[in-house]
């Protein structure tokens, strides 16, 4: 009650100021006005063809899109927008890598000497590598970063939340009858950590038939209207099956791609 949201000239010690005290700030040469974090309960749901699509989305729009790839053993940004040199540093900062359309990447594999090298790493040096993401590159005056965060609720979705400044989140999901007990978790999560539900975007929703039209659920009925309503997510969206969006991400080219069916979702984060 009364609460000013001013942490700094605040004395109690409740679990908002506790948060806060644990976001980590960016370098001096560094801006990042908005952070949009892209989670899933579950991982094989398209998460980072989500987080691409937003990216590319909001860059066709003018505005200076980045994608921090927090999802440290299994990264695939680089792959989708065909980018693979090693990163390097300047003044002991680290310099994203820029796509075509100007996006500034950071992911494991721009470090890597082959893409294709695992990176067994445990819990903790996994959440010290997201947070030196954020704080050792440089994220110059960037509006909106997207962080494709690694499915679940394990130890690097964690630091996101609680070392990221996150304005909100968007879920993505796929049409099997598990959705509500995936969604839930990431609900729960977010909800926990005083974060908020943008939107939810359901993939692999159905496939169009390029000859008749007709429309036809593979992987069963949707079910993404009901989950939003059940969790008070106000928006949603569904992506098709399109052998499109595959041949895109593999050529390392969904700069290229339409991204017209996440433009709500795009309408959501601009507004924010």
């Amino acid at each position: 009650m009364g609460c000013s949201h001013d942490c700094s000239s605040c004395g109690s010690d409740c679990s908002t100021k506790n948060a806060e005290s644990m976001i980590k700030p960016l370098n001096d040469k560094s801006s990042v006005k908005k952070v949009i974090g892209v989670v899933s309960g579950k991982g094989g749901v398209g998460k980072s063809l989500v987080t691409a699509m937003l990216a590319v989305n909001m860059a066709n729009r003018g505005y200076y899109a980045a994608v921090l790839d927090a999802d440290i053993t299994g990264p695939s940004i680089p792959k989708a927008f065909g980018v693979y040199e090693r990163v390097e540093a300047d003044d002991d900062i680290i310099i994203p890598a820029r796509t075509v359309k100007g996006i500034d990447i950071m992911s494991t594999n721009l470090i890597l000497e082959n893409d294709s090298d695992p990176v067994v790493w445990r819990g903790p040096i996994i959440a010290g590598a997201v947070e030196q993401f954020w704080t050792e590159c440089l994220w110059d005056n960037v509006d909106y970063m997207f962080v494709d965060m690694p499915p679940g609720t394990g130890d690097a979705p964690l630091t996101v939340f609680q070392s990221l400044p996150v304005d909100g989140i968007i879920i993505v999901t796929s049409p099997q009858d598990l959705v509500t007990m995936i969604v839930g978790k990431a609900v729960k999560m977010a909800q926990m950590m005083d974060v908020p539900i943008l939107a939810i975007v359901e993939n692999m929703s159905y496939f169009k038939c390029p000859d008749c039209g007709k429309e036809y659920e593979i992987f069963g009925a949707s079910h993404v209207a009901s989950a939003a309503k059940e969790f008070q997510i106000p928006y949603y969206a569904k992506l098709p099956i399109d052998p499109n969006f595959a041949a895109c991400v593999d050529k390392g080219e969904i700069e290229f791609l339409d991204v017209s069916p996440l433009d709500k979702i795009a309408d959501v984060i601009e507004k924010i």
